[in-house]
């Protein structure tokens, strides 16, 4: 028998295999379980809540062995709405605590907790979406005669400008630069869509305002006549759902523009209704607003009569565009973050809880996805939002494992690419400080109108490209494209990344987004990328390779970005014992495991290998 560090085989996770509950909320009952290595020195496993706040240590029995693994399990009523859980293991060599950080010999605090969210409700088609987003102006002119004209009104102090479609963007127009996509172009390319594999699409905001990017808005009840207006959203909504295909709308609740109503109207009179959803330092011209972007005056949400406006009350804004005809399935909401924030003032947690009531009240099958940059965990509870932008979760790290940096100006930049060790670190992170109810649904992507193109940060390597893609439609939540990113697109930052949709397949890479087909084919059939569990096998030198187990099969990806001199994969760690065969889904290859180890003679350098085995957890 190969000697295995037994400590890398504990496992446990939410999935199917580890985790079932029979009933439904608070009454049930929850079946626990622990995978470990049939070698390890482990006496007894006790699992270990805390149910009113006083410690609970329930032992654990064991359930039985197979050729390599060693199964415990135990049964927890379900008394309370979010339970935390870890797992104390006596061993011959001392006590040790295992929680989704990881293992560790001393005693954990709470915040690395396992949790179990019992009446939390996740949109139930997220397990299926894989999401394409679109910048409405550059994707696909649908309607020349609803285009924005050069000259036609002044953005800021300048004429806007109307572009032939297909130029690039000038910086020097800034927001006041227009191509004419709109929504029928949306509607007129699904077919494009549907070829690709998406089957959800999350728009940019498409709401009355002066910009291209409509992050301005001066009506949160129309949308932009240049797009379309309220007529091709609902046309839109229509055809989507003749495609079987969900729509997830943009919206700012932390900021509207400089040209609403609500805030000409307060600027005009400091006893105005809506005065009071904005903040005067100095009436009328020194205003609080979004980084200190006079266009963006910041909404103040300790006003009630706002709250109920944009959310809370029965005709609120966020809760109207979820109705019928538009039936959207749910919202993105842009700086999350900074929402209800402002000064000594947080109301952040209370109005994100307050959303969260008003649009499941509404709809509970809408997703609710916010944008955060940064450490978003606090708002992924169970009583806020359904999930973030997953950037330093997954794209991040995923970006500086593949490449430096490009924009020396920003500190968070690396000078060389970060350690596979850090990559895995880092993921582990973000993964342990939520839920896994929520980590199933965490919104990955690999970059958006914010960034620069993915094809651009990794040098144009079509080779890092592609192993970005495998990351991005294998690793643990909703993955989303960038449109544009499976053609190659390249472009740096704003506007650069806001380039036209080239429709001459002429231009395409069409390799490249061949394996963006593939890839999103298998991410909405395999059940272990569906609803599997996640175990990391190896991070080491320049090659990662984790394992999506479901009780229907097992997949283990593999990927490397330059040749480490990986050959043999260790994987009894992860359950598989000798002669387990296992067929590899790029190339059709098979392999046996020998040795605790699985041959990787044919994995690429940069590239990817995907393996199968159906052999149920």
């Amino acid at each position: 028998m190969m000697s295995v560090d037994w400590t890398q085989s504990i496992h446990h996770d939410g999935s199917p295999g580890y985790l079932q509950l029979h009933g439904s909320g608070l009454g049930a009952r929850a079946t626990i379980r622990l995978r470990l290595d049939r070698s390890a020195p482990v006496e007894a496993i006790f699992l270990r809540t805390c149910p009113d706040g006083e410690q609970a240590i329930v032992a654990m029995q064991p359930e039985g062995d197979d050729a390599v693994c060693r199964w415990w399990r135990v049964e927890l009523p379900v008394q309370m709405a979010r339970t935390g859980y870890r797992f104390l293991l006596h061993t011959a060599v001392g006590n040790r605590w295992y929680n989704a950080a990881g293992l560790v010999d001393h005693y954990p605090t709470d915040a690395n907790d396992f949790t179990l969210l019992a009446t939390f409700r996740a949109p139930t088609w997220l397990h299926d979406s894989v999401f394409y987003q679109i910048f409405p102006d550059r994707f696909a002119d649908g309607d020349p005669t609803n285009n924005v004209r050069s000259g036609e009104y002044e953005y800021g102090t300048r004429p806007v400008v109307a572009r032939p479609w297909g130029e690039r963007p000038n910086r020097a127009n800034g927001a006041g630069e227009f191509f004419g996509g709109d929504l029928q172009g949306i509607v007129q390319q699904l077919d494009y869509l549907e070829d690709l594999g998406v089957n959800a699409i999350y728009l940019n905001p498409i709401f009355l305002a002066p910009s291209n990017h409509k992050y301005d808005v001066a009506d949160y009840e129309q949308v932009d006549p240049h797009l379309g207006g309220d007529t091709a959203l609902a046309e839109l909504r229509a055809a989507l759902t003749t495609h079987g295909m969900r729509l997830l709308l943009d919206i700012v609740p932390n900021h509207c523009g400089a040209t609403h109503p609500w805030f000409l109207a307060a600027q005009a009179d400091p006893e105005a209704p809506t005065a009071e959803f904005f903040t005067f330092n100095h009436h009328p011209d020194q205003y609080a607003s979004w980084l200190g972007v006079p266009t963006l005056p910041k909404l103040n949400y300790r006003s009630e009569r706002l709250r109920d406006l944009m959310y809370a009350g029965p005709a609120a804004i966020m809760r109207r565009w979820l109705r019928p005809p538009f039936a959207i399935d749910g919202w993105r909401i842009d700086v999350a973050n900074m929402l209800g924030r402002q000064g000594p003032h947080n109301l952040g947690h209370k109005i994100g809880r307050g959303i969260r009531r008003a649009l499941k009240a509404e709809q509970p099958e809408a997703y609710l996805l916010g944008e955060h940059f940064f450490d978003g965990s606090p708002h992924l509870q169970g009583d806020e939002l359904d999930a973030t932008m997953n950037y330093q979760g997954f794209t991040f790290p995923v970006w500086r494992w593949l490449s430096a940096g490009t924009a020396r100006s920003n500190p968070l930049d690396e000078e060389r690419p970060i350690t596979t060790e850090q990559l895995a670190a880092q993921w582990t992170a973000f993964r342990a400080a939520i839920p896994w109810q929520i980590v199933t649904q965490q919104f990955n992507l690999l970059g958006s109108h914010d960034t620069s193109r993915l094809a651009t940060i990794l040098g144009g390597s079509r080779d890092l490209v592609r192993v970005a893609t495998a990351l991005l439609l294998t690793y643990p939540g909703v993955p989303c494209i960038y449109y544009g990113d499976e053609l190659g697109l390249q472009g740096e930052g704003d506007p650069g990344s806001r380039c036209c949709m080239p429709w001459d397949g002429a231009t395409w890479d069409h390799e490249l987004r061949g394996w963006f087909q593939q890839l999103i084919k298998l991410r909405r059939t395999a059940p272990a990328l569906r609803w599997g569990g996640f175990q990391l096998l190896y991070a080491a030198g320049d090659s990662v390779a984790y394992q999506r187990e479901a009780p229907e099969e097992r997949l283990i990806i593999v990927v490397r970005r330059a040749d480490d001199g990986l050959r043999d994969l260790p994987v009894r760690h992860g359950g598989l014992a000798d002669g387990q065969q296992l067929h590899e889904l790029l190339t059709g290859v098979q392999a046996t495991v020998v040795g605790g180890h699985l041959p990787l003679q044919t994995l690429p350098a940069p590239g990817v290998q995907i393996w199968r085995s159906a052999n149920p957890v």
